[in-house]
């Protein structure tokens, strides 16, 4: 039953995210710098999909060992800090994409990192290694967050 809601959760995220990627196909998007380090695209559709069952599933498993534990506020707090990193995460690919503010969406990737963290140090404190897979995330938005500052710095 969590797992179901953790990963219609993701879904919606990954859903309305992908709304705003069109522009991703844009002239805008083709004529913007980007540093040397930017991955090929086809990176993405990757990456993402396997974050995002990342997230599902340690954040399920983190949710469902708390509550087991009797510990139902932490899971409740939990369960907040996941709504608010997924909606960071969809927003900042509308800040990025759809509403093409360079300087927001490098602020909302750096934003999102730490709430990245945050969910990881939750769910390691929760369930030990099993929360560990989630490591992930954060290092995945950790790289988002350098490439957006400088796609934003070289398109000043």
């Amino acid at each position: 039953m969590t797992l179901t809601k953790t990963a219609s959760a993701v879904l919606a995220t990954a859903f309305v995210g992908g709304l705003a990627t069109r522009p991703a196909e844009s002239n805008w998007y083709a004529a913007l710098r980007k540093p040397r380090f930017q991955p090929p695209r086809q990176a993405f559709p990757i990456v993402w999909p396997i974050l995002y069952a990342d997230i599902a599933a340690v954040s399920a498993s983190t949710i469902d060992r708390l509550r087991d534990g009797d510990r139902t506020d932490e899971a409740g707090a939990f369960s907040a800090a996941l709504t608010v990193n997924l909606v960071t995460n969809a927003g900042w690919t509308w800040l990025f994409f759809a509403r093409r503010r360079l300087g927001a969406s490098a602020i909302a990737a750096a934003a999102l990192t730490a709430s990245s963290a945050d969910l990881t140090r939750r769910a390691v404190e929760a369930q030990g290694g099993r929360g560990a897979p989630l490591t992930l995330y954060p290092l995945w938005c950790a790289f988002a967050t350098l490439l957006s500052t400088r796609i934003w710095m070289l398109n000043r």
